[in-house]
């Protein structure tokens, strides 16, 4: 989305976001999913730390403050310029002057490079670099890395990538190797177990700054599954579709598809209602993570750690019984979502639907959290709640060809999409000291373990990743409702240390493999194609990319990525 179209969105909300926060009200607490693992916790994080940083830390999160207005460019150049102080300890004032570095990025929802932009500001007028900025929509992103990787020509010193890349990028001796005096500035003990290493490494190498976690989560109005009149008009309706006995929140997407259908045509506060929002827009090979979180619970069965191929040949299973049954969902569903809903992509469902108040379900990142209550754009700040994904009442088994009802109960699979963004120095640096360093203090900056707390606080693009995030009581000082961030760093924290994860594979080309698949479901979801007709047609377009890339190469990685 570009920037001119994103404030005329947020100008045309504004009247409409008034009238639905008045009519919002607090939803019933009852309505939000279990806490989880975080409901229990006090301070064991943050007030591990000394008392210099949690000073800093408090006087961070005041800017702007939550609840206080969507924060602006001088906010990002003011926390910039408060966590430099890692930076001071290793650069001299001035060291980089007559440095000119270029950084390639997103400039999406008016977040990522946006940001950088303000955070760096404080850091280039320090050290005496010059930063220039190559700016792209998250749809043009996989085109232009791939450009630049296909013809050798990288143009950028510094780039913003997730850890899915690794293989097309430092597999290719591409990128800088991370100094040591880097990762302790940094500070990359404080990462989340799943973020470690090999994420981030290439063989046995450390080449990725994070300064993200990702996993897809479910987000839900919680006002909608706590309204009385809903609750009747669903037991007159025959109170139990897919084992929903009484109105509540899905717990499996069995009963998300049954909640969809029921919607349609309801009212709720007057106004009509919706259920799930299906994304089906190609978004550049992003898109295709929201279909997998449809399909990971059917998919991902706990004895088996592949779910997008077959580990031992790559073969894939994009068009087995799971998969299809996961396509055809969507397709179902559609009927009984926002007129036009064909037309959605992941901004669309996320910011402009979810957050606007349409739509009661949403599959997204850890942003819809962080945004609820701190995005001018947002009118669901009091009645958003998050879970961990969806389950499935079956689980299919490829390795017997059979669908299994595990006697735990619903089968649950969290979707680690895309292992979260990272800061990437180009080996193109290294020939140049000063210029090495200076790129490397750039990204070390952005991923600091300050600013990380705040950009997971604030709209960034960037949710958790760190187990020092994860305090609730520094949440809470911060203006966020107790209930509230206890139930939203739950439904992350669970999502990254579930049993079941579905792990994304660091293969080179996984993103050709994705934009090939979006490609043919947008004919399928426009009537094109039928869902195993599809699905097959994705399969073999995969199966030909394996053998163009090299198919034993593959499944080794493959195999790697798994923990195989």
């Amino acid at each position: 989305m570009r920037m001119e179209d994103y404030k005329r969105l947020i100008a045309l909300q504004a009247s409409r976001r008034e009238f639905l926060r008045g009519a919002a009200g607090v939803a019933s607490v009852a309505a939000l999913g279990s806490t989880g693992v975080l409901g229990t916790m006090g301070s064991a994080f943050a007030e591990g730390l000394p008392a210099e940083e949690q000073a800093l830390r408090k006087q961070i999160l005041a800017i702007p403050g939550v609840g206080k207005g969507q924060p602006t460019d001088a906010d990002f150049q003011k926390v910039g310029e408060m966590v430099l102080g890692a930076t001071k300890a290793n650069v001299k004032e001035g060291e980089f002057a007559g440095v000119e570095l270029s950084f390639m990025g997103l400039n999406n929802q008016n977040l990522h490079n946006v940001l950088f932009r303000g955070f760096l500001k404080p850091w280039e007028q320090y050290t005496g670099a010059k930063i220039s900025w190559i700016d792209l929509a998250q749809a043009d992103y996989n085109a232009r890395l791939q450009q630049s990787i296909a013809t050798g020509t990288v143009d950028f010193d510094i780039c913003e990538m997730g850890a899915p890349f690794e293989g097309d990028v430092c597999g290719k001796g591409l990128t800088s190797e991370m100094p040591d005096w880097v990762k302790k500035q940094i500070d990359m003990d404080d990462l989340v177990n799943y973020l470690k290493p090999p994420v981030g490494t290439w063989d046995g190498k450390q080449y990725r700054v994070t300064i993200d976690g990702d996993t897809h989560n479910f987000n839900f109005r919680t006002d909608v599954f706590a309204d009385a009149d809903l609750a009747k008009a669903w037991a007159a309706d025959g109170g139990d579709k897919a084992g929903l006995t009484e109105w509540g929140v899905p717990k499996t997407w069995q009963q998300v598809q049954a909640v969809t259908k029921f919607l349609k045509g309801q009212k709720f506060k007057g106004n009509d209602v919706y259920g799930y929002l299906d994304p089906p827009k190609p978004w550049g090979g992003f898109g295709f993570y929201f279909l997998g979180s449809r399909a990971t619970a059917y998919a991902k069965h706990p004895d088996d750690k592949a779910w997008l191929f077959d580990a031992d040949t790559m073969k894939p299973r994009i068009n087995n019984p799971a998969w299809v049954r996961a396509i055809q969902d969507v397709i179902d569903a559609l009927p009984f979502e926002p007129p036009n809903q064909i037309n959605a992509d992941p901004n669309e469902t996320g910011f402009s639907q979810f957050l606007g108040g349409t739509g009661s379900m949403v599959t997204w990142w850890g942003d819809i959290g962080s945004n609820a209550k701190t995005n001018d754009s947002s009118v669901v700040g009091d009645v958003c709640g998050f879970s961990i994904l969806p389950g499935s009442d079956d689980v299919y088994n490829s390795k017997t060809g059979q669908w299994d009802k595990l006697p735990s109960g619903p089968n649950y699979a969290p979707n680690l999409a895309y292992l979260g963004w990272g800061v990437y120095v180009m080996a193109r640096v290294d020939s140049d000291p000063k210029k090495q360093k200076a790129a490397w203090s750039a990204a070390a900056h952005l991923g600091g373990k300050d600013l990380a707390i705040w950009t997971a606080m604030y709209p960034s693009g960037f949710q958790c990743y760190r187990n020092s995030q994860h305090d609730i009581d520094e949440w809470v000082a911060a203006g966020y409702d107790k209930d509230f961030i206890s139930n939203y760093l739950a439904s992350q924290f669970d999502s990254y240390n579930h049993p079941n994860g579905a792990i994304e594979p660091r293969i080179p080309g996984i993103f050709q493999y994705y934009s090939a698949a979006e490609d043919i479901l947008a004919n399928i979801f426009a009537g094109k194609l039928k869902a195993q007709e599809g699905a097959d047609q994705i399969a073999a377009a995969w199966e030909k990319l394996t053998d163009q890339i090299g198919r034993d190469n593959q499944i080794k990685l493959y195999k790697a990525s798994l923990g195989m």
